[in-house]
């Protein structure tokens, strides 16, 4: 089975909201509310990543001293293994704006398990809240 690895960001705003982005039609697990991230290309390290696809998805820009690793996950779903460092950021610049049609919302710590979300995240909104 093929290991997939990605990466997320638990952007956390000045009133202690988590940003989350729901996941659009045309792509798998449509409609499902994830952490802002993405896939890691072939000899990038996670953290530059990271600070690219911020960049893609959200139009945002931050720095790898603004990363913090919090977490991980990893889920083996019917067809693929996802392993999936996440890290916090508090620091960016710019206003985090949908440039992939997908859906963004600010959640308070204790409305993140109130939204669907993919299999993988579910267990990453404890260590989210045990920061906040």
């Amino acid at each position: 089975m093929k290991t997939v690895l990605v990466v997320a960001a638990a952007l956390i705003d000045t009133d202690g909201r988590v940003l989350i982005a729901q996941r659009p039609s045309n792509k798998s697990m449509a409609g499902l509310w994830e952490f802002p991230g993405g896939k890691i290309n072939e000899g990038e390290k996670p953290e530059n990543a990271l600070v690219r696809e911020l960049n893609e998805e959200l139009g945002i820009n931050t720095w790898r001293s603004c990363l913090a690793p919090l977490s991980f996950a990893s889920y083996t779903y019917n067809d693929f293994h996802l392993l999936m460092p996440l890290f916090v950021c508090r620091k960016w610049e710019g206003t985090p704006t949908p440039m992939e049609g997908q859906v963004l919302k600010w959640v308070d710590k204790n409305n993140l398990k109130n939204h669907s979300m993919p299999p993988a995240d579910i267990p990453l909104i404890s260590a989210i809240r045990d920061i906040l």
